[in-house]
C-alpha cells in the first residue's frame, strides 16, 4: 500500500465499517499485518481515526494471544474512552498488563461511573495501588462509588453534574457555566436544589437558552421530576428511564440529598445487559460472552446440564414405570417424544413471555391471576389444536382409533400442563425472591417432560392399548 492510499484509507475510518457498522475484515488484518511486520507507524495512522468504540471493538477482534502487540503499537489512542467501551472480559485482561499509575491516568479521564466500571473488576490490592495514584478527590469520589452494592444505582451514577439555587436567575446560571473551567461538559438539564442541597426541580438546558436573564430559575424550572435512589438496582433504575421516557435523572442519598445523576447512555447499556442475561440464563449458559475464560463458561453450563441429567432421569423413570405396555406395543415408544416435545416447547414459549414480563413490570400481583386465566385459555387452544392435528394424522398413518384418541388427549392435557407451568413456576421463583430466568425452565422442562409421558402412556395403559 503505497503512502498516499495510506493516508486516504486513514482519512475516511467510515470505510473501514460495513452497512452494519461493524470493522470490515480486511481493515482488522491490514492492522494485524502492519503489527507483525514491526510497522507501528502504519498501524497507528489507520487506527487514529476510528471513533474510540471501534478502536475497542478492533481490540476484541483480535485474537487474545495477539492482543498485547496491536495495544503496545497503538497504546497512545487506547485511552480511557476506549476502555469505557471495550467489553469487561477483554477490558479485564488489558487493566491488568498496565501498571496502577497507568490505570490511574486512564481513570483521571473519565467520569466517575466509568472510572469505577473499570476498577471495580480489579483485585483488592491493585484497586489500592490505582486509588493511592488517583487525585484526592478523584479517589474520594471512587472509593465512596466502590462502597455501594455491584449494580445499584450508586455504582452506575456519576458525580458530575451542574446544581444550582432555585433564588438564581437565568443570567446568574449563564454565568456560572461560562465562568467555571471545571463544570462537566456533558450534561443535559440542570439539577435545582434548595439550601440543604435537596433536588427540588429541573430545568432542562435548551430552556436556560431561550429564557431572559432576567427570570427567576423557580420560574421555569420542571418540579415534577424522578428520583433514584442510590441503592437501586439498576434494572429497576432502567425501567424507571423506559417507563418516564428519561435523558437523565437526579440520584439521592438516604437523607434525599442530591449525590450524582444518571444518563441515558448508561441506562441503554444496562437494558442490553440485562435482557441478554434473562436470554441466556433462560437456557443455562452463564454470561455466554464470546470472550469469557473457557474454563469458567464449562464450570457454569456444566451445572445446569447436570440439573438437567436429573431431571431427563426423573422422566425417564416415569417411562420405566410403564415398560411393560411399551413391550407389548411398540408404538407407544415411537409416538411419546412427540407429546412431550411439544409440550416442552409450548411452556418455553410461555414462560418466555412471562419471564420478559416480569423483568419489565408488566406482570404484578395485581393482574397475576388474570395472566394465569390468559396463558390457560391459550394452552387449551393450541392444545386441542394440535390434538386434533397429531390425531388426525395418527389415525391416517396407523389406522388405530384409540392409539389416536390418546396421543390427543395427551397432547391437550400436557400443553395446559405446559401453559400453567411456564407461568407458575416464574411467578412463585419471583415471590421467593430467586431470579425466573435463572432456573424456571430446568423446572418447566421437568413437568412438561414428566407429564408428557405420564399422560400419555397412563391413558394408553387405561384403554388397554398394551393389551
Amino acid at each position: 500500500m503505497s503512502e498516499t492510499e495510506l493516508h486516504e484509507e486513514a482519512a475516511a475510518p467510515e470505510s473501514q465499517l460495513d452497512e452494519d457498522d461493524r470493522l470490515k475484515p480486511e481493515f482488522v488484518s491490514a492492522v494485524l499485518d502492519a503489527v507483525d511486520e514491526g510497522d507501528d507507524e502504519t498501524a497507528h495512522m489507520l487506527v487514529a481515526p476510528l471513533h474510540p468504540a471501534d478502536i475497542a471493538d478492533l481490540i476484541e477482534l483480535v485474537p487474545s494471544e495477539r492482543r498485547a502487540d496491536v495495544v503496545t503499537a497503538i497504546s497512545d489512542l487506547i485511552d480511557g474512552d476506549v476502555l469505557a467501551e471495550m467489553n469487561d472480559w477483554v477490558r479485564e485482561a488489558l487493566v491488568d498488563a498496565l501498571e496502577p499509575h497507568q490505570v490511574a491516568d486512564l481513570a483521571a479521564e473519565l467520569d466517575t461511573d466509568d472510572a469505577v466500571a473499570i476498577i471495580e473488576d480489579m483485585d483488592v490490592e491493585d484497586q489500592r495501588e490505582v486509588l493511592r495514584a488517583l487525585d484526592p478527590d478523584d479517589r474520594a469520589a471512587i472509593e465512596e462509588a466502590l462502597s455501594y452494592p455491584e449494580e445499584s444505582a450508586g455504582r452506575l451514577m456519576q458525580r458530575e453534574l451542574i446544581a444550582v439555587p432555585e433564588h438564581w436567575t437565568v443570567g446568574d446560571v449563564l454565568d456560572y457555566l461560562r465562568g467555571n473551567d471545571e463544570l462537566t461538559t456533558d450534561f443535559w438539564e440542570i439539577f435545582v436544589v434548595d439550601p440543604s442541597h435537596k433536588p427540588i426541580g429541573t430545568c432542562e438546558l435548551s430552556w436556560i437558552l431561550r429564557t431572559p436573564r432576567g427570570i427567576t430559575i423557580s420560574d421555569v424550572m420542571k418540579r415534577e421530576q424522578t428520583l433514584i435512589p442510590i441503592d437501586m438496582d439498576q434494572e429497576e433504575v432502567a425501567l424507571r428511564f423506559q417507563k418516564y421516557a428519561l435523558i437523565s435523572a437526579a440520584v439521592v442519598d438516604l437523607s434525599g440529598r442530591l449525590v450524582g445523576m444518571i444518563t441515558v447512555d448508561d441506562i441503554v447499556h444496562i437494558i442490553s445487559q440485562e435482557a441478554g442475561e434473562d436470554i441466556l440464563r433462560l437456557s443455562g449458559a452463564g454470561e455466554g460472552d464470546i470472550n469469557e475464560p473457557v474454563l469458567l463458561t464449562v464450570r457454569t453450563r456444566l451445572t445446569w446440564l447436570f440439573v438437567n441429567l436429573g431431571t431427563a432421569m426423573l422422566a425417564a423413570s416415569v417411562v420405566g414405570l410403564f415398560q411393560g405396555e411399551i413391550a407389548k406395543f411398540a408404538l407407544l415408544a415411537v409416538l411419546m417424544p412427540i407429546v412431550s416435545g411439544m409440550g416442552g416447547n409450548a411452556g418455553t414459549q410461555t414462560l418466555a413471555v412471562v419471564v420478559r414480563a416480569i423483568a419489565t413490570n408488566q406482570l404484578t400481583e395485581s393482574n397475576t391471576l388474570r395472566m394465569i386465566w390468559r396463558e390457560l385459555r391459550i394452552a387449551a387452544a393450541n392444545g386441542a389444536t394440535l390434538g386434533l392435528a397429531i390425531g388426525a394424522g395418527t389415525m391416517l398413518v396407523y389406522g388405530i382409533p384409540w392409539l389416536a384418541a390418546v396421543i390427543a388427549a395427551a397432547m391437550v392435557i400436557n400443553n395446559v400442563i405446559a401453559g400453567l407451568s411456564g407461568v407458575l413456576i416464574p411467578v412463585t421463583l419471583d415471590r421467593l425472591r430467586v431470579d425466573p430466568a435463572v432456573s424456571s425452565a430446568v423446572f418447566v422442562t421437568m413437568m412438561t417432560d414428566v407429564m408428557g409421558f405420564f399422560s400419555f402412556l397412563g391413558l394408553a395403559t387405561l384403554v388397554g392399548l398394551g393389551s
